[in-house]
């Protein structure tokens, strides 16, 4: 199954869950977004690595760097291989002195916060990007400058935390407006939700 090779786009504070944040993969060769809603202590810890801070003493994640290190083990790359209910699978690759390589079965946050120590590639499978991706500058979609004003607060009061359920309530255009407009605002997790409703849709 051929890989599909992701970079690190960004990383917000959740709006919709508290004390989460929505980590936000890139396709490297493409529009693709994929976001992932991970825990506070891994956000930090991907955050103080990418920023090239250095804590007062090792957090975990570096901890096991400098554990796999001092014993000749290298994590060569990271894979996204499997979606299942919302719920993202990840494993490391890793291969030691006599390069035999392993794979270790890790949470996604974890094998990312791990991925920027080790400067290895991350990957997924075409179907995870297909299922969970947000495509960014689709045409097709409306333009979020014509609906500015009224759509801009309406997105606003979904990120604030008005109930999913009230996604039912509205057409498919009205949908795919709102998706564009989260997209434009950077709004990812918003428009992950937008876009489940969307999906959901299409398959009923």
């Amino acid at each position: 199954m051929k890989k599909v090779p992701l970079d690190i786009v960004g990383l917000s504070y959740s709006q919709t869950q508290t004390g989460a944040y929505a980590l936000v993969l890139g396709e490297v060769s493409g529009k693709r977004r994929l976001p992932i809603i991970i825990g506070a202590f891994e956000a930090q810890a991907i955050a103080i690595e990418l920023e090239k801070m250095t804590p007062s003493r090792p957090l975990t994640h570096d901890l096991f760097k400098t554990f796999a290190e001092t014993f000749s083990i290298n994590v060569t790359e990271v894979i996204i291989y499997n979606l299942v209910e919302g719920i993202f699978y990840a494993k490391l690759i890793c291969n030691d002195a006599t390069q035999q390589d392993y794979e270790i079965d890790a949470r996604t946050s974890d094998a990312i916060a791990l991925a920027v120590r080790f400067a290895c590639p991350i990957y997924t499978y075409e179907f995870i990007l297909s299922s969970a991706g947000i495509i960014l500058e689709d045409e097709s979609l409306p333009s979020s400058s014509e609906n500015e004003g009224e759509l801009g607060e309406e997105v606003a009061e979904h990120v604030s935390g008005r109930d999913d359920n009230e996604y039912h309530s509205k057409s498919t255009e009205e949908l795919k407006t709102l998706l564009q407009t989260a997209l434009d605002d950077e709004q990812y997790e918003l428009a992950s939700k937008i876009r489940d409703e969307l999906n959901q849709r299409k398959q009923s």
